[in-house]
């Protein structure tokens, strides 16, 4: 892994930043072709898994249009070789008027100086 390729907590800081600004195409920029994004929810044990930049794509512009104005607030990041993880809160409004606050993580594998898989977990509150 060259020092181009190596990730790094700015990283995580800049993807978290692209999240809360709604812009889809910095937070696929951070992220291989060939991603995996696997959700905290599902019927499979890893959650719901999508595979390839535009599937990944497409399920996160649903996260907007189900919670228009989400926010991961309190991220806290850090790396360590070809992993990662992000803590943060989840705060937003559903479509429906209800309020969202979720405490979760994110689990990152790099390639290249790039996600290439975030596998996300959250806290289930009933």
């Amino acid at each position: 892994m060259s020092d181009t390729d190596t990730p790094t907590v700015a990283l995580l800081e800049t993807y978290g930043e692209a999240w809360n600004d709604h812009d889809v195409d910095r937070i696929m920029a951070a992220m291989t072709d060939d991603c995996v994004f696997e959700t905290g929810g599902g019927k499979a044990p890893w959650g719901t898994r999508h595979e390839g930049a535009a599937e990944v794509r497409a399920r996160f512009e649903e996260v907007w249009r189900d919670i228009p104005d989400v926010r991961f607030d309190d991220a806290r990041h850090f790396v360590s070789g070809d992993r990662g993880c992000s803590e943060w809160t989840l705060r937003g409004t559903r479509t429906d008027g209800k309020a969202v606050e979720i405490a979760g993580c994110d689990l990152f594998t790099f390639r290249g100086g790039k996600i290439w898989i975030k596998s996300s977990y959250l806290k289930n509150r009933r």
